[in-house]
């Protein structure tokens, strides 16, 4: 197990917004535009959570139309996956819900 990719990922992790953006990854693919009604912050803002979360590789994005969805990559390392699963008990996440704010 590389020890620099775990560092990567536990230093993404210690945000409070990037642990509710995994949260809400963790019930599948979700359009960015959901996420900036979740977190009550902006959209750069929001962006740069991703990112964050992207360069650790603990998600991944493709896009559909002008929009990028976002979902948690296949095969967490075991650390990320435990956070991940432990986050199981949180519902703030409205995500993938009736009424999202954009359209596919």
């Amino acid at each position: 197990m590389d020890i620099q990719l775990i560092e990567k990922q536990l230093k993404a992790l210690a945000d409070i917004n990037r642990l509710k953006l995994v949260a809400c990854l963790k019930h599948g693919e979700v359009c960015v535009c959901e996420f900036v009604d979740v977190l009550k912050i902006s959209q750069p803002a929001v962006s740069q959570h991703l990112r964050k979360l992207k360069e650790a590789d603990i998600i991944t994005e493709r896009k559909v139309g002008t929009w990028k969805h976002y979902r948690l990559v296949d095969g967490l390392t075991p650390i990320v996956q435990t956070v991940v699963d432990e986050l199981e008990a949180i519902s703030i996440c409205q995500c993938n819900k009736e009424g999202s704010s954009c359209s596919s």
